[in-house]
């Protein structure tokens, strides 16, 4: 093969990488793979239980199969060990939050009018997209949160912290973590008035409901409290315009007793915004999910701290993926 034939396959591959992830998420929601956890199946007997066309099912679970997410022995499908676990409702590792996934293909499928009008188009706002949407946006949310948390926990200095307020905390993965990483530490999530009741759920489970708060409110609006050591800002300002976050910056830092840390958690961006690809691709995301939303860089996020107030700037680096930037408030005015 030439140079040119590769690389008009390689731009093809990408062109149609969709068709594997449609195929996926399609199974997903018909749940496939959840009437498969009971046991062997034919496509017809699939397309009975699940009220679906026979020949199309039968068409899609050969696909599966073809990307080895299905096995078949004569006419019978079954769950392979990663999807048995992973995508069969009954099961405790299933990931949930897939059906968010599969609600961001159709706001991606609006990126062309997004990039011409310069936002989103047809996006309601969180509160007016529905509980089935919300649950699912927090399932999955709480999945990489509740992978990720403990090591961003360990990340940070906490010596004197002994109140953390978590903005925006969702499913509260992020105020179990700080709680759990010492005993004299308490941890307040803060979030809209439909997740609060999510979060009291989710954190319920975790053995710690004796040690995190909740506080209902919307960050836009109101204001988030005083007295905390630190404040925690994980996958919430991507969701906001630079304009937002200066503002919301600023919120944090007058929430802080003197001496107490602002940290922000996000994909960090370089300068000139090319890498790492994972916050450009989010930020298209966010084009096509938000009003105005966006992945930021370093230099922006520290002129918001600076504005705040806020000193001692620092930057640590995740294993997943994600930039804390750190702010101090002063200890004296």
């Amino acid at each position: 093969m030439s140079k040119t034939e590769s690389d008009v396959e390689g731009i093809r591959r990408i062109a149609t990488a969709y068709q594997k992830s449609r195929v996926l998420l399609s199974a997903f929601e018909l749940g496939i793979f959840s009437e498969l956890g009971e046991g062997p199946r034919s496509s017809a007997e699939t397309a009975r239980a699940l009220k679906t066309d026979p020949r199309a099912t039968d068409r899609l679970m050969n696909a599966l199969c073809a990307m080895e997410l299905l096995k078949k022995s004569g006419d019978k499908f079954s769950n392979t060990p990663a999807t048995g676990r992973h995508l069969d409702r009954k099961k405790p590792d299933y990931l949930a939050g897939l059906q968010h996934t599969a609600h961001l293909w159709m706001t991606w499928s609006g990126l062309t009018e997004a990039v011409r009008k310069g936002t989103a188009v047809a996006q309601r706002e969180v509160n007016a997209r529905g509980d089935e949407w919300l649950e699912a946006f927090i399932a999955q949310m709480h999945s990489r949160a509740t992978a990720n948390a403990p090591e961003s926990v360990a990340c940070l200095d906490l010596r004197g912290v002994r109140r953390v307020l978590d903005v925006g905390g969702g499913s509260g993965a992020f105020a179990v973590a700080f709680a759990a990483a010492g005993p004299g530490i308490r941890a307040t999530v803060f979030d809209l008035p439909n997740v609060i009741p999510l979060a009291r759920s989710y954190v319920g489970r975790s053995g710690l409901r004796d040690r995190v708060d909740f506080a209902t409110g919307d960050y836009a609006r109101d204001e988030l409290g005083s007295g905390f050591d630190l404040v925690f800002l994980s996958a919430v300002i991507h969701s906001n315009t630079a304009r937002e976050n200066e503002g919301l910056i600023r919120k944090c830092a007058a929430a802080l007793n003197p001496g107490g840390s602002v940290v922000v958690e996000d994909f960090i961006m370089d300068d000139a915004r090319t890498g790492p690809l994972h916050g450009a691709l989010f930020a298209l995301n966010m084009l096509v999910g938000t009003d105005g939303g966006d992945t930021y860089t370093e230099t922006e996020v520290r002129a918001w701290m600076e504005q705040a107030g806020l000193e001692d700037i620092a930057r640590i680096e995740t294993q997943h993926d994600t930039t804390q930037i750190i702010g101090r408030k002063k200890l004296y005015a």
